[in-house]
């Protein structure tokens, strides 16, 4: 073999290895990857499909450089907060921005970071309802039990759509009690009663892409509608208030309101700023589509931010789960922050969350964030895994590393103080009448027999348990 044939073979087996595991350089840190395989879903003529697998580069806990888990755990509060570094108890969840870090302080005082599944709820189907049964013997068991696995596992909450009435029931009688949230659906309860709402996939959809925002009677329904928090005030365990899910606000949003009759709130609204501006439909730039943008934003949340601040100022008011291009847009999110406790982004397509992201959305609002959507599917779970945004992956425990690798970026922002994974039990194709993007996917941590995803859930629990040793370390960073 001569020597420019062995000198190819050297280089083939060096990119080989170096594809197999790369060295990624974060400040002083070295940081090596794994490869997961994955489908990413792609859309096409409002079609959605998946691409084939293709490799991502994936961080685990067990392979940050320098990071050595401690012999003995950090001592948690009731809650889950860290007990090493007390600060100020005001007996609710609140936020602090404490050097470079924000971080959520728990009702005793303690730093905390919030975990959280989504849609913790027993499923309606037939299937699902007798499973309940049969593992747990009654609802108010299934809860209990549910509680106990969710902690044990290092989730300290319940997201978005979970039973939070059969929560606070189980919290009376529980030394730790879960923390959770409530979803008010202002606009679209507004919606269901004013007329003209739709179904889409994951949310509720509004003609010409349009919310009611500027209809006078909206505020006069916030105003009713928000005395509801009254029954929660003074609940310590609530960590805050979402006031609705994946509203459309969009760079089009001038264009779609302009597109409303005549005689529609909306309509007039658009028209009035235009004529503010002393433009015509011709002269619109995306200058002026960003700026009404942002002031569609600004009516939103003002109204929205008073009425449930009028009946309960206690609670955090932490956002309307925004999942689309109005976190890439920094008017609407300097208008948004004005009114928010913390910011909440359902946040797909993204293997590794952009750092740039992470950073722009603080910047702008003033506010920390959390991700309160996201997720992988896995094939070995035999489901067909058609519906939904999430990932698809080979097996569950690579589930449990793509869990990892994403958490791992929002630690290492400082500006993160929680994430919320969707969902807590499986799609069951079963059911009957349920949102188009839930029929037939492997999205929860237990199966639709109420059975954990156990190869998934160890990889969930390693990261969970070593949060604030995780944020100790890229703060040393």
């Amino acid at each position: 073999m001569n020597k420019t044939l062995l000198l190819f073979v050297f280089l083939l087996l060096l990119i080989g290895q170096t594809f197999a595991q790369k060295v990624l350089q974060t400040g002083k840190q070295v940081q090596k990857y794994i490869v997961v395989e994955a489908q990413r879903r792609i859309t096409k003529n409002g079609h959605s499909s998946y691409a084939p697998y293709e490799p991502f580069q994936t961080r685990t806990v067990q392979l940050l450089q320098d990071f050595h888990p401690p012999v003995k755990p950090p001592e948690l509060s009731r809650y889950g907060g860290w007990k090493a570094h007390p600060r100020k108890a005001t007996g609710f969840f609140h936020v602090e921005k404490i050097g470079k870090r924000w971080w959520a302080i728990d009702p005793e005082g303690y730093l905390y970071f919030n975990m959280a599944v989504n849609s913790i709820t027993t499923g309606k189907s037939e299937r699902n309802e007798k499973a309940v049964i049969d593992k747990f013997g009654s609802a108010q068991n299934w809860i209990l039990q549910t509680i106990g696995m969710l902690q044990e596992n290092g989730f300290n909450c319940a997201g978005s759509w979970s039973d939070y009435q059969s929560i606070v029931e189980a919290n009376e009688s529980l030394e730790k009690p879960l923390a959770y949230t409530i979803n008010w659906n202002f606009m679209s309860s507004y919606g269901r009663e004013r007329g003209g709402t739709y179904q889409q996939p994951g949310h509720t959809g509004y003609p010409n892409d349009a919310i009611f925002v500027f209809d006078p009677e909206f505020e006069i329904f916030c105003d009713k509608h928000a005395r509801q928090v009254l029954a929660y005030k003074e609940d310590p365990n609530l960590f805050g208030y979402f006031s609705d899910n994946e509203m459309p606000f969009k760079l089009k949003s001038l264009d779609n309101f302009l597109s409303l009759p005549l005689q529609d709130a909306g309509h007039q609204a658009a028209e009035m700023y235009m004529k503010e501006q002393g433009i015509t439909r011709e002269q619109i730039t995306d200058k002026h589509r960003e700026e009404f943008m942002a002031v569609v934003g600004e009516k939103y949340f003002s109204i929205v931010s008073k009425a449930i601040k009028r009946y309960d100022p206690n609670h955090m008011y932490i956002g309307a789960r925004f999942y689309g291009e109005e976190k890439h847009h920094e008017k609407f999110m300097r208008a948004a922050g004005k009114y928010l406790d913390v910011v909440t982004n359902n946040y797909y397509n993204y293997w590794t969350p952009d750092s740039s992201h992470l950073a722009d959305w603080t910047t702008w609002t003033g506010k920390p964030f959390i991700i309160t959507e996201y997720y992988t599917k896995g094939e070995d779970s035999g489901m067909p895994n058609q519906s939904g945004a999430g990932w698809i992956v080979h097996t569950q425990k690579d589930r449990g590393l793509f869990y990892q690798n994403y958490n791992l970026a929002l630690l290492e922002s400082k500006n993160c103080v929680g994430w919320h994974y969707f969902k807590y039990q499986d799609n069951d194709p079963d059911a009957k009448g349920v949102d188009p993007s839930n029929t037939d996917a492997n999205k929860g941590i237990v199966n639709n027999y109420y059975e954990v995803w156990q190869p998934m859930m160890e990889k969930m629990k390693e990261l969970n348990s070593l949060v604030y040793n995780l944020i100790d370390y890229f703060d040393k960073e």
